[in-house]
């Protein structure tokens, strides 16, 4: 049954994007945000709009059952507002894309034959199974499309996946292990091992319902785009002798007709999501210029590149944008790209023209702070896109041409009505070296004249990636129980600059750790109502890396609790899926140059005899990023020189929590680790 439903945001008036529901439904007695409010918040993440601009299909994330966050499809009419829900209500559905002709959408779903790739009309009726879809758990970062209509709306491409030539070895009795790369990305359950399936592109006739595989082998394609002509699908793969131990995608065609593949680029760098210009003479491309590029992370920026079809006179046009930058889609007249860059903790939607010149931010408003997600373009200038506010959780938004944003929906407007939000605020500060670095500070709801209130210091992974003002759940709770949190966009982050993101170059547990502390100093100034007695330190991944670090070097917090950190350089390097990344970091691999004992030098374990601070570790059982034997292996030794340690294990969870029972239930232990520790009375 579909659902159709007005949104009762949607007015006459211009509504910016940065207000995702009138300050005027706010009860006198609203409160602050809580744990369990994770089940009730909802956000918008794929965005696409239809060829015609008058509709947009986007994805709604949900946290409300058991088991794993799940996502449903809408159809939001931009004129009326009017909503109609596609596919089952109780199956989940993603990855809507719109036929050509604006009459159809093709989704990954369910329909009556089975579960996979589903063709609906435009207002969900009608669905119909095409093809099962098949994935794989073989790394494989920074993908693309996964469905690409035929400029005909006759056909469907698709990547799916086969099983491949390791299967009956590596899934016996013993298993026999013979891949570089043999553990997954993300493991659930009892699946501990690359599945090795092998992505390919297959394309389904509408009417018939006939599938036919187009590419074969043992490599994996994805990333697809049709061909304006109709003649060939763009696609990525890493093409290397040795693809597991060297990571290093290149663009590719294959002709639709006999499945000849035609390779487009041969560079010692990565391309990502290449991307047809209108008439079909060019692509649009994100690319590295680096010899070696990390298969999980890379501290290089990407940026955009355009070439002829045939890939000669490629062109770095992003250039002149000092920043890292994804998502790159054409507009309707083929002069310009558009594309997302990171900048100072926010992410924002550019246009550029192909032939240079100056490059126009499009989205969101100027001097507005957030994050734009997923976003499409239609054939005149209307944007659609997500965006994530200091207020709120993703919403979908759209701009036309010059105008104001608009925001279309208004998902968490119930639950934010119930609610205070928090202030973030932002503040730059001169580090040890005098490199100026950026801060965002969460404030409690509760701050009075004469108030003291606890600091909970925030550190991101990656290392290459970025913190900033949009809506953090965790931070909002904590900002409820009267905590400030703190969130250092440390020396290796990105949205600064290529300088800064290389400055944590052979220097991992260095100058970043020292930027931390000095954001700390820098706060503790700016604010005498923070209580430098009752300070807390937390991170996930590369931030549970340095929240393990930085209790080695300092006895200042009270409590910690790193989450899927690294705790031995040199275990891990031998341990996790990836085996390129700290080569790229340190500049060699670790059996090179010596570096393993620069590696171990940079160790948080070495210097356990240390750590005074009552830890707490986070890890997923099944973590294949950073192995849970990190936080055993360093657990064990906090035990053993005395300090007061707790392991939670948390089953089927890969690297980070995604259960939300899991997540709250890692909210709650934290507030309570850091209250007890504080000793504050409840």
């Amino acid at each position: 049954m579909r659902r159709v439903v007005r949104l009762s945001c949607i007015c006459p008036l211009i509504v910016l994007c940065s207000l995702p529901f009138s300050s005027a439904l706010h009860a006198a007695a609203a409160r602050g945000f809580e744990s369990a409010d994770l089940y009730r918040l909802k956000s918008v993440g794929d965005v696409q709009i239809s060829p015609d601009g008058t509709r947009i299909a986007y994805s709604l994330q949900l946290n409300d059952r058991p088991g794993r966050p799940y996502s449903q499809v809408w159809v939001l009419d931009v004129a009326s507002g009017q909503t109609v829900r596609i596919g089952s209500d109780t199956e989940p559905a993603s990855g809507a894309r719109w036929s050509p002709d604006g009459q159809h959408l093709a989704y990954a779903g369910r329909a009556a034959g089975g579960s996979g790739l589903v063709v609906a009309r435009a207002d969900g009726s009608n669905p119909v199974f095409v093809a099962p879809l098949a994935g794989t758990n073989h790394p494989l970062p920074t993908t693309g499309e996964s469905i690409s209509w035929s400029p005909g709306a006759a056909q469907i491409a698709f990547v799916s996946s086969t099983p491949g030539p390791e299967d009956d070895r590596a899934s016996g009795d013993p298993m026999v292990i013979t891949r570089y790369l043999y553990k997954p990305t993300a493991s659930e359950g009892l699946t501990r091992f690359n599945d090795n399936r092998r992505l390919h592109i297959y394309v389904a006739d509408i009417a018939t319902r006939r599938v036919r595989q187009l590419t074969s082998g043992t490599g994996y394609e994805h990333s697809i785009a049709w061909s304006p002509l109709g003649t060939e699908i763009l696609f990525v793969s890493n093409r290397e002798p040795d693809p597991d131990r060297f990571f290093n995608y290149d663009v590719f065609a294959v002709s639709v007709a006999d499945g000849s593949i035609r390779r487009i680029t041969a560079t010692k760098s990565a391309e990502y999501r290449p991307r047809w210009s209108p008439d079909g003479r060019m692509i649009a491309y994100l690319a590295t210029k680096r010899p070696l590029t990390s298969s999980e992370t890379t501290m290089e920026d990407t940026h955009v590149w355009v070439m002829n079809a045939d890939g000669s006179g490629a062109r770095e046009i992003g250039a002149s944008i000092d920043n890292r930058q994804g998502a790159v889609e054409w507009a309707h007249d083929g002069r310009f790209v558009l594309f997302t860059v990171q900048e100072r903790g926010s992410v924002r939607l550019h246009r550029l023209p192909i032939s240079g010149g100056t490059p126009q931010v499009v989205a969101p408003s100027p001097g507005e702070r957030g994050s734009v997600g997923a976003w499409s373009i239609a054939s005149g200038d209307r944007v659609a896109y997500s965006f994530a506010t200091p207020s709120s959780p993703a919403e979908l938004c759209v701009k036309d041409g010059a105008a104001a944003p608009r925001a279309l929906t208004s998902h968490n407007r119930e639950l934010f009505a119930e609610r205070d939000v928090a202030e973030v605020e932002a503040f730059t500060f001169p580090s040890f070296d005098r490199t100026p670095i950026e801060a965002f500070l969460t404030k409690p709801l509760n701050v009075v004249p004469g108030s003291r209130h606890p600091l909970i210091v925030m550190i991101h992974g990656g290392p290459h990636a970025q913190q900033g003002p949009a809506f953090n759940s965790k931070a909002q709770v904590y900002a409820a129980r009267g905590f400030a949190t703190l969130m250092v966009n440390y020396r290796g982050s990105t949205g600064y600059g290529q300088k800064l993101a290389d400055a944590i170059f052979k220097d991992q547990d260095g100058g970043e750790a020292t930027d931390v502390l000095a954001g700390v100093d820098a706060a503790l100034a700016r604010h005498p109502w923070l209580d430098a007695s009752r300070m807390g330190i937390e991170g996930g991944s590369y931030g549970g890396q340095l929240t393990n670090w930085i209790i080695t070097q300092t006895t200042r917090f009270k409590a910690a609790i790193p989450a899927a950190g690294i705790s031995n350089l040199v275990s891990f390097n031998y341990m996790a899926y990836y085996h390129d990344y700290l080569a790229v970091e340190f500049g060699a691999f670790p059996h090179e140059q010596g570096i393993v004992d620069v590696l171990w030098g940079r160790s948080p374990i070495r210097y356990a005899n240390r750590v005074k601070t009552p830890t707490l570790f986070i890890h997923g059982e099944n973590d294949n990023d950073v192995p849970i034997a990190e936080a055993e292996q360093f657990y064990i030794a906090l035990r053993d020189v005395g300090v007061e340690t707790v392991l939670v294990r948390y089953p089927r969870e890969g690297h980070g929590l995604r259960e939300p029972k899991h997540v709250v239930d890692s909210i709650d232990r934290s507030i309570a680790w850091y209250e007890r520790h504080f000793q504050v009375r409840q």
